[in-house]
């Protein structure tokens, strides 16, 4: 990569940090950009972004580079939120990282960096960009490909597989490269001062309070049954939209025992939300990690985004169907430019619908989809 003006999302935190001191110290020039994206009861009490922007101006500070605010909050709410509250109406369980990496950290910051004078943005994101080895001619349009980054266990790709050929040709992510502890080391070498700060965790707008609190500040309580696989009635739910499909905790029935066990031991098993029927306004639960209603071999998505913006071809791949889990062995079958299907070789845990499933190539993010349903 050429000497460049660079535009860096400087979030506060040591990774987007250490990002702009590489970009820096390899030629760059260097301009840091802290986003602000959510304003309705921004306090320190929930919600950390006005102590961000000052570690992010003191980090500026330090490099020695260029910073500037900007304010994308009526952007996040139009393209983000909005979208966030639809879901969960509809009874879904959403993604919001995903969507706001592709609406605002990489399309409405990319957009302002690019009024700039920005060749190229950065972020402290683990993943990786290249240029594909299947261009073969000149001529022909580079292309290139989402990689994870090379620490496994801090990789991002998951959250950023909604992004094109348009965006990628534009990002740089310099901490991709580098596992986390080398990044710390890093940061405390060259006296950052986000060098021991924790990483940030969810997502500001929630931030440190109860979330089933926050949602009921836009969504409708609607109370009901919640019914074990029996149809006996357990408990009283508070509204359907405020449970996700593998809940184990805030449902309330925590010593009630199932009307009749499964297996040895399995009556005295914690309960966990396993289906949601909006129009009964039922909750179904059932008790054990394991119980068949929370396992599925095959699973359909739909809003599919490929990043070579085409699907690949049907065959054998891995997948995953939320950030934390590890890859699984898959089928992709019958795949388009909207939708796909998935067939498992080993049952997949709470296949919830409104996640993302990201579908992999070996270390290449190949693009993925919401999840529609998920089939035994």
């Amino acid at each position: 990569m050429r000497a460049s003006r660079v535009v860096v999302g400087l979030s506060g935190g040591v990774d987007s940090a250490v990002a702009a001191w590489l970009l820096k110290r390899a030629g760059h020039e260097v301009i840091g950009l802290f986003m602000k994206n959510w304003e309705d009861d921004d306090d320190a009490e929930h919600c950390s972004s006005n102590v961000d922007f000052v570690d992010a101006a003191a980090v500026a500070d330090v490099i020695g580079i260029e910073f500037e605010h900007v304010n994308f909050a009526a952007e996040y709410k139009d393209r983000v939120f909005a979208e966030f509250l639809r879901e969960y109406r509809a009874g879904r369980t959403p993604n919001p990282d995903v969507l706001c990496n592709a609406e605002i950290k990489f399309k409405a910051f990319l957009d302002h960096a690019l009024r700039l004078g920005a060749q190229q943005i950065a972020t402290g994101h683990y993943a990786r960009v290249r240029r594909s080895p299947m261009q073969t001619t000149d001529d022909a349009p580079a292309r290139h490909e989402l990689l994870r980054g090379v620490d496994g266990s801090k990789d991002q790709s998951y959250f950023l597989h909604r992004l094109n050929q348009q965006q990628l040709a534009r990002i740089v992510f310099p901490v991709g490269e580098l596992m986390k502890a080398r990044v710390r080391e890093i940061a405390a070498e060259i006296k950052l001062p986000v060098a021991s700060k924790k990483d940030s965790t969810g997502i500001c707008f929630i931030g440190e309070r109860p979330f089933r609190e926050f949602l009921g500040r836009y969504l409708n309580r609607e109370p009901g049954d919640i019914e074990d696989e029996h149809g006996r009635v357990v408990g009283r739910h508070v509204g359907t939209s405020f449970y996700t499909l593998g809940q184990r905790q805030g449902l309330g029935i925590g010593g009630l025992k199932a009307s009749r066990s499964r297996r040895g031991g399995a009556e005295h098993a914690p309960w966990y939300v396993a289906r949601k029927e909006p129009g009964r306004n039922v909750l179904r639960v059932v008790q054990g990690r394991d119980h068949p209603w929370l396992l599925s071999r095959a699973l359909r998505a739909t809003d599919a985004s490929w990043i070579a913006g085409a699907p690949p071809a049907a065959g054998r791949y891995t997948a995953k169907t939320r950030y934390r889990q590890s890859d699984a062995a898959c089928d992709l079958r019958e795949p388009s430019a909207m939708t796909f299907a998935l067939a498992f070789d080993e049952p997949q845990w709470a296949v919830t619908p409104g996640q993302s499933a990201v579908l992999y190539d070996g270390d290449v993010c190949l693009g993925g989809g919401v999840i529609e349903s998920g089939a035994p």
